[in-house]
């Protein structure tokens, strides 16, 4: 591995313009222009890829290769803050000169892979700013003799699955069950799919990464050292470098495993259905994964009506009679009989989560088209069951508000083996379930995001007394702006704690260490990323002692934990 020279050879050319009306961002000065072109001319060697790699406002391509990655049309506007630059490169030498130029110039570099973070940071910004956008890494090497693959992070999950596919029926990777979804921001924030509860999380497959730092040095796992390696699976890679690739262990899947979709109302016996599943699902057979959707539906029983649906959509890794069997005993309220039930290869089941049609082959999971919606979401942990009387109260609440919905994803099994530390994710025992709160819409407008998006945050605000508390916690893949944001001036570090516990807990701590001795300078850095350490030591207690108060945590508990990590 290169380890040292952060001097590529990148091919550019660059163009000064004039900022189009449309564009939100503010402009850079003429001297910025000058200073980031010099830097890149510093570094090039040019070549026939140089309209390959750079895009500026006035290129033709701008908007096309813009948009192309953005999967929520909230963040899809004509007054959506706009990149300077995309840069999109091919070669880990062109990621290194993005990284060496945006430092020397001092301007904020986004990195995108598959543009599906829930509020677009990886793309907009209120500053100036530019888009390294990795899809063209999207280079992936599956070895079964080893049971190991190595995925650059521009490639989506479905490309992923695929080439696993390629190579063996009996293999798969646990992750996310969107197959555009793109690998470096799925894993470097946790990664989260239906086959937690037997094989934990992606971040927990990891084995290696490749990473372009704060000097523009290309790092192993060896040569980046074990406490950059455990930021980077699961705290949010964006905040500590550029990751190229990850190398992951596979796992072992049946030849055949089970699906099934089975929904209930609530005048079929919805509410009695939920309070079993919270019961069963986490603490079932470790091969089964039940998810469970609640949403507002239109009710059969009276016209015009709204009504409450639960549907159960499940995986289970080993046959339909054998499933029937298990929840015919432990989850008899949801009367599942094998007609519910498909059997079918692990890829099939890919493609059934995904929604595709019966009988459609596994090359479709090689598309990278997404047809994207206006959506908000957000995100919760229960740690003890809610009550009927909870849930009814659940249900006057959703049905008053008409659109906005949950899923509700159980934990258990695997999830309770794994150390809250082992990773930056400490979301481990403890918790029966995870939610997110979804709400989607079509049309545009500010009055309808408004209306939408105040939607959800009202029911997070009424499921308060249900969740976990002090603080109440967030999963860092369904990023959430509400939770709070860092504008990285002298308070850099009090904000950072406020979103920063949610998402880390106790293990915030260590982010911050780690951040500080990696990227002292912040050139990594977005709307929640983590920030530098305050640099006098009074001032580091004094915040450790703001955050906690703002968190509602144990203060002798975070300030122990903070001297561990000091």
């Amino acid at each position: 591995m290169n380890k040292s020279s952060p001097f590529p050879y990148f091919s550019v050319i660059f163009l000064l313009l004039n900022v189009s009306p449309i564009i939100s961002t503010t402009p850079t000065t003429e001297k910025e222009y000058s200073t980031f072109y010099q830097c890149l001319k510093n570094q090039t060697t040019f070549s026939d890829q140089v309209s390959n790699i750079l895009f500026t406002q006035t290129n033709p391509s701008f908007s096309t290769l813009l948009q192309a990655y953005i999967r929520n049309s909230r963040f899809n506007t004509t007054s959506t803050p706009k990149p300077i630059i995309v840069i999109t490169p091919q070669q880990g030498s062109h990621v290194q000169g993005a990284v060496f130029c945006a430092k020397s110039i001092g301007i904020q570099l986004k990195i995108r892979s598959g543009g599906h973070d829930y509020e677009g940071i990886s793309y907009i910004s209120n500053e100036p700013f530019i888009i390294l956008d990795m899809f063209n890494f999207r280079n992936i090497t599956v070895d079964i003799e080893n049971e190991v693959a190595m995925v650059q992070t521009g490639a989506t999950l479905g490309e992923l699955y695929y080439r696993i596919w390629e190579k063996s029926k009996v293999h798969g990777f646990p992750s996310g069950v969107c197959p555009s979804v793109g690998v470096g921001g799925h894993l470097s924030g946790g990664g989260y799919g239906n086959m937690i509860r037997n094989f934990g999380l992606s971040i927990d497959h990891v084995i290696d990464a490749q990473i372009v730092d704060a000097n523009g040095r290309i790092l192993d796992k060896e040569a980046m050292g074990e406490e950059l390696f455990w930021a980077i699976r699961g705290g949010g890679g964006a905040s500590f470098g550029v990751i190229i690739s990850y190398t992951v262990k596979l796992v072992h899947v049946p030849e055949i495993v089970t699906v099934f979709k089975v929904g209930k109302t609530l005048e079929e016996n919805a509410t009695e259905l939920v309070l079993q599943w919270q019961k069963v699902a986490p603490l079932a057979d470790d091969r089964l994964f039940m998810r469970l959707i609640l949403q507002p539906v239109s009710s059969k029983v009276v016209k015009g009506k709204k009504t409450i649906e639960a549907t159960v959509m499940a995986l289970f890794l080993g046959g339909a009679d054998e499933v029937v069997k298990i929840l015919g005993k432990e989850f008899p309220v949801l009367g599942l009989m094998k007609e519910n039930c498909s059997e079918m290869s692990w890829i099939g089941s890919v493609l059934w989560w995904a929604n595709f049609d019966n009988g459609t082959k596994p090359d479709a999971l090689l598309d990278r088209n997404y047809e994207a919606s206006f959506s908000k979401k957000k995100s919760d942990y229960v740690e003890k069951t809610i009550s009927k009387e909870g849930l009814e109260g659940i249900w006057k609440e959703m049905l008053e508000l008409r659109k906005t919905g949950f899923v509700f994803n159980p934990y258990g099994g695997k999830m309770n083996e794994v150390p809250c530390d082992a990773t930056p994710f400490p979301h481990r025992a403890g918790n029966l379930f995870k939610i997110q709160y979804s709400v989607n819409w079509d049309e545009p407008g500010i009055d309808v995001e408004r209306n939408f998006t105040n939607q959800a945050r009202r029911l997070y605000r009424y499921m308060t007394p249900f969740v976990s508390n002090s603080p109440r916690r967030a999963f860092l893949n369904y990023r959430d702006l509400d939770i709070g944001t860092n504008n990285f001036g002298k308070n850099s570090y009090e904000e950072g704690a406020v979103y920063g516990v949610k998402y880390f807990n106790n293990n915030y701590q260590r982010l911050v260490k780690i951040k500080t001795k990696v990227d002292p300078e912040n050139i990594f850095r977005n709307e929640q990323s983590i920030p530098t350490h305050p640099s006098k030591p009074e001032f580091a207690h004094a915040s450790a002692i703001i955050y906690v108060m703002k968190s509602g945590q144990d203060l002798a508990c975070t300030l122990l934990d903070w001297s561990l990590h000091e």
